[in-house]
């Protein structure tokens, strides 16, 4: 696990020693200075996360110092700290791209909560860049975007299945991203300089579905002056994704089984058995085994598709992706005159404790209308739509202060109330153990 990097600029050496070991005892990696000269020379070093700067320093001050990080490392997050404290100097900072403003004497709590959001913003940050650059060189080599561990071991799960070349049924609520699961297969499979097709079984007639599958001849019915390739000739070598797989119709089954069964087609009009390869990745968002038992679906073909199930996880199950899933889609979908670049905290809690009835697509759609509408260059809370921003959540999430003293109560009890073996256990002293027990009233 990567510990995150924390740049400390403080002249007077009590406060940078207090200030240091709070920041360490939470389990950040510090790096402390007495000036801002200093710490420029630690920067040309290595980069940092996150600079906690005093705003009056000896020599260049912390606004310079400001300047000089924002226009030199531009993803380090910035924090003023400052027994100063003036409107006109919080403005300054935050204009000139301060993350937050804090004034001393330093209350720790607050300390450690701007930190653990500098952080975050941090985090998101670097995962914007990193999709630009995937962005700018034309093609994704990946197109899932999420790191939490639900969705980590469904990344996991897609990268070992494009090895192989079986069939594989996606199953999902509507907007949780199906489609892009398929394309990640295919992306990362030997098939992937082939096309990769889609169809939605649910927006065609039969006798349209077997056209745009199979083709026609010249001909073949009224208005076909020409022959043409149908989806499965065009995808020949590639991947052809079916979406609602469970709404095609019971005559359209039958030849697809024997697609998958033959290897081979017939354009509607045709006598020529026409041979393709292709890789077949379905997708459904209702119970197959259900519609196998109720004659709606044809079981030989149920287990044709059904060599290898994945589950694509709704968005309420994993909503620590949320921060990262807005800044791609913040990158994506930004056009020239749009001045939206972040969002703010008090926005971003209100989206991870709404319940997203519509997944990842219900929150692209928040994302692109508040890029519509926003004029300034966060995106805050009245951007968000009326049943978006009044919904109270009935399980709200749990803060790392109520994670942390739930976590040491458990352990307290499993040490039977013995301090030296739950510090031993938690990875911490006993001192700092005995710290947190008086912060959290556990005694």
């Amino acid at each position: 696990m990567i510990t995150s990097s924390i740049l400390l600029v403080e002249d007077e050496k009590i406060a940078r020693e207090n200030l240091t070991h709070v920041l360490t005892t939470t389990g950040y990696t510090v790096t402390a200075t007495g000036s801002a000269e200093e710490a420029l020379r630690e920067l040309k070093r290595k980069e940092y996360d996150l600079l906690i700067t005093d705003l009056m320093l000896p020599g260049m001050d912390g606004i310079q110092l400001l300047d000089r990080v924002r226009a030199r490392h531009p993803l380090t997050i910035v924090i003023m700290i400052t027994g100063h404290a003036t409107v006109a100097n919080a403005v300054t900072a935050m204009q000139k791209g301060a993350h937050s403003y804090i004034a001393k004497p330093v209350k720790l709590d607050e300390l450690r909560l701007q930190v653990e959001r500098a952080l975050e913003q941090h985090a998101l940050s670097a995962e914007v860049l990193r999709l630009r650059k995937i962005i700018a060189q034309g093609k994704s080599d990946f197109p899932l975007v999420g790191q939490s561990d639900k969705f980590s071991k469904l990344k996991k799960m897609v990268k070992q299945l494009a090895l192989m070349n079986c069939n594989v049924l996606i199953q999902g609520e509507t907007g949780t991203g199906k489609e892009l699961v398929a394309q990640g297969i295919h992306q990362l499979s030997q098939r992937s300089e082939e096309r990769f097709m889609a169809i939605n079984c649910g927006t065609f007639t039969a006798e349209l579905m077997d056209k745009e599958l199979f083709g026609h001849e010249k001909e073949a019915f009224t208005g076909a002056n020409r022959g043409q390739k149908g989806i499965l000739e065009v995808a020949d070598g590639g991947t052809v994704f079916f979406d609602e797989i469970g709404e095609l119709p019971l005559n359209m089954q039958v030849k697809l089984l024997r697609v998958l069964q033959e290897r081979t087609f017939l354009r509607v009009g045709g006598t020529k058995e026409i041979p393709v390869d292709i890789r077949v990745v379905a997708a459904t968002n209702c119970d197959l085994r259900e519609l196998v038992e109720k004659g709606e679906f044809r079981q030989d073909l149920y287990y044709r598709l059904n060599v290898v199930t994945l589950e694509a996880p709704p968005l309420r199950e994993h909503h620590e992706d949320i921060p990262v899933l807005v800044g791609h889609f913040l990158e994506k979908h930004r056009h020239p005159g749009q001045t939206i670049h972040s969002i703010t905290q008090d926005t971003l809690d209100i989206l991870m404790h709404y319940p997203f009835p519509g997944n990842v697509r219900e929150l692209e759609n928040i994302v692109q209308r508040a890029l519509a509408l926003g004029q300034g260059p966060e995106f805050t809370p009245d951007l968000l739509p009326e049943e978006v921003s009044h919904v109270q959540p009935e399980n709200p999430l749990p803060t790392l202060e109520e994670l942390e003293k739930a976590h040491i109560r458990k352990v307290l009890a499993a040490s039977a109330g013995n301090k030296t073996q739950a510090a031993r256990a938690l990875g911490i002293d006993r001192v700092s153990l005995w710290r947190k027990i008086k912060r959290h009233n556990l005694e």
